[in-house]
């Protein structure tokens, strides 16, 4: 089965979507399943992870909601204040949902010391008593911090989105490469191939850009620990979906078949425990 392990729906809000700037017109509407399930199809993909992109309650029993109606969504990243008092309480609610799989906060709109934060770091623990996975969204910057998370709970499923959003387009890469090679030495973290195109030049982005990082995180993690994502809608910004997927598929022509086969969906379907 073929997972696109790493994409968003919304119904667009200018006031609560303020981070879609200017520079973003054409994701400045809603994309919903249906925007979505043709793309999958065309491309060979059977189904999807939909990830939170509001930090609400509200988004999550929104796209729980889309999941219960759509077959195609396999699971949901939703978002629970994990520093509030009744963070345990919550989790416990939406875990009894057989699709809500896990958690995500945007880290990189945080400080660092944020996962550092005893109220945190509570939210966490409560996580892996659940069956729930967390997925890491920070900048190469705050990738020490997330380094210090992760070691205080070696028995959590993390998985860092977006390869920790490199400079793709400055090709700077040298400390990060260090800080994703720490990570590795966790087996419990996992790693999303998604979001480069975004850090990449939007307008001249070219396949070969890629190909550094890529070298990185498939050296670091191996193929049994690493799953495609799309991270659409937020890609259109710079390419296609089938750009997406076909920069993946062009760097994995080198693989065997179960290797393609773990990265392009196997792997999803045991991190996030898909049916």
């Amino acid at each position: 089965m073929k997972i696109d392990a790493h994409q968003h729906f919304w119904k667009y809000n200018p006031v609560r979507d303020a981070w879609i700037d200017e520079s973003m017109q054409c994701i400045r509407r809603d994309f919903l399943p249906a925007d979505l399930e043709s793309l999958l199809k065309e491309n060979g993909m059977d189904g999807c992870v939909s990830v939170q992109a509001d930090q609400s309650e509200e988004e999550t029993e929104f796209l729980l909601e889309l999941a219960r109606t759509s077959a195609f969504i396999k699971a949901v990243i939703g978002w629970v204040n994990l520093r509030a008092d009744d963070a345990k309480d919550r989790l416990s609610h939406f875990a009894r949902n057989e699709k809500f799989k896990g958690v995500r906060h945007i880290l990189q709109a945080e400080p660092s010391e944020f996962m550092s934060n005893s109220e945190f770091r509570y939210g966490i623990s409560c996580l892996e008593p659940l069956g729930l996975t967390y997925d890491i969204l920070v900048y190469p910057e705050q990738l020490p911090s997330a380094i210090q998370l992760v070691r205080r709970f070696p028995n959590q499923a993390f998985v860092i989105d977006h390869l920790a959003k490199p400079n793709i387009k400055k090709q700077e890469i040298k400390t990060w490469e260090g800080d994703i090679r720490l990570l590795a030495e966790m087996p419990n973290v996992h790693c999303k191939i998604s979001g480069m195109v975004t850090e990449a030049d939007w307008l001249g982005w070219k396949p070969e850009d890629f190909k550094p990082y890529l070298d990185v995180v498939f050296d670091a993690f191996g193929t049994g620990r690493l799953m495609f994502g799309s991270d659409w809608p937020v890609c259109l910004l710079a390419a296609q979906y089938e750009e997406v997927l076909g920069n993946t598929n062009e760097y994995l022509e080198a693989l065997t078949s179960q290797e393609k086969n773990k990265v392009m969906g196997g792997n999803a379907l045991t991190f996030y425990n898909l049916k």
